[in-house]
């Protein structure tokens, strides 16, 4: 088969998944259809789709469970008008409880409650778990053997990224804010939500 039909192949197949192909999912998947293709030659394809659609509004996105083609980030605010329903807004609470498990993953729930210095209520995990960005990972053993957090894949997903060392990097806190003496502490918490919320 040649190059440009198996390109036009995976274009198709991307399009109509649901959910984001890694590159062992779309060769295995040709492979099942009879069709002589190497995984090398698949992700050197899907870096050619990549550069066709480089400069067009639809994208070809590499994130952490495969490739997937979406909308530019920058034109979101202009064709989300096709659309009535409008994307859930979430508490400073709950963002700050991700971007703390994001960053010291795995975590536990009292851990989360010490840094922020509130408790974490069960409706905020439980949001979190429904969404998927979060999931329980082993227990710490300690009494009582609290469970431990970290993100999944559909976290990395959201926020376009492919792995965690993605994620921006949290600048040191300031210490002295003034010549009079007063200090300024800026939490770990706080700087972690920022870069959340400021994450497409």
């Amino acid at each position: 088969m040649q190059n440009r039909q198996l390109k036009q192949i995976l274009e198709a197949l991307l399009f109509v998944a649901e959910t984001p192909m890694s590159i062992a999912q779309l060769s295995d998947y040709l492979q099942q259809q009879g069709m002589d293709v190497t995984r090398k030659q698949v992700r050197e394809l899907l870096d050619e789709l990549q550069a066709d659609y480089a400069e067009r509004g639809v994208q070809l996105q590499a994130v952490a469970s495969g490739y997937r083609f979406q909308t530019r980030a920058e034109l979101g605010g202009i064709i989300a008008g096709l659309w009535q329903e409008k994307p859930p807004r979430y508490s400073q609470a709950l963002l700050e409880t991700l971007a703390l498990i994001a960053y010291r993953q795995p975590i536990t729930r009292g851990d989360i409650e010490e840094i922020r210095g509130v408790s974490v209520s069960s409706q905020i995990m439980k949001t979190l778990q429904e969404r998927g960005w979060v999931k329980v990972v082993g227990h710490r053993e300690v009494p009582g053997r609290p469970q431990l957090y970290a993100t999944t894949n559909e976290f990395l997903d959201y926020f376009n990224l492919q792995d965690l060392s993605e994620l921006p990097a949290i600048p040191e806190p300031p210490v002295k804010a003034s010549n009079t003496g007063s200090v300024t502490q800026v939490t770990t918490a706080e700087t972690a939500t920022e870069e959340s919320e400021s994450t497409p």
